[in-house]
């Protein structure tokens, strides 16, 4: 090979290079793991989930209006579980020896947080007409993005249980945090099919929307 032939130098703010070998580095330092490491599946899927928010959020904004919700704007909810997910991801992403250096709402999840889900859960209930059974999603774009973004969630939660199991996770509020969002998206995705005056359908094809949701089409 010549000089001419030789790869140009590829210089990237990006890019590294220190994950070529399949590893990844953790806060505040410390050996690096793998990235099939149970560490990197759980705060990978969390990054996906703050992904399929922004879905959500994206198509309000490209709709050009917020969807106001009884409980607040819902592109400022998103924005909000958006942000507190990189918490929930911050304190995963931390190796043992560095438990110490994690702080409340930055780094580890608090009980506030968790507090204050429960108080937007509640207000959300109290606002929608809730189904009683199970419904099909994809009613309108902005529910069914949400209602992706709650599967994930999901799976986040089944591996944060996998890592509490190998005593990895470091404060009591993580699992609580993950549980209670699941629970409160498939809400908001109810709230937002409802404020659009849409009702999801239910999974058996044999029964009808209640009454309520019907009146709202």
């Amino acid at each position: 090979m010549t000089d001419l032939d030789a790869p140009l130098p590829f210089v990237s703010a990006v890019a590294t290079r220190r994950g070529d070998d399949g590893t990844t580095g953790l806060l505040f330092g410390g050996e690096r793991i793998a990235k099939d490491d149970l560490r990197t599946e759980a705060y990978g899927t969390i990054d996906e989930a703050v992904a399929a928010l922004g879905l959500a959020r994206a198509e309000l904004g490209r709709a050009g209006a917020g969807l106001e919700l009884a409980v607040g704007d819902l592109g400022a909810i998103i924005l909000r579980l958006q942000r507190d997910l990189f918490v929930a991801a911050a304190e995963l992403a931390t190796q043992p020896a560095a438990w110490d250096r994690q702080v409340g709402g930055v780094s580890r999840v608090t009980a506030s947080m968790v507090a204050g889900l429960d108080s937007l859960l509640h207000a959300a209930e109290a606002s929608v007409v809730m189904p009683t059974e199970f419904v099909v999603p994809g009613e309108t774009v902005v529910s069914a993005a949400i209602e992706l973004a709650r599967t994930i969630v999901r799976r986040a939660e089944r591996r944060a249980v996998t890592l509490g199991s190998e005593g990895l996770i470091p404060g009591p509020h993580l699992l609580p945090y993950l549980n209670r969002l699941a629970d409160l998206l498939w809400v908001l995705a109810r709230a937002a099919e409802q404020a659009e005056a849409r009702s999801a359908p239910p999974s058996r094809p044999d029964r009808r929307r209640s009454a309520a949701t019907r009146s709202e089409r």
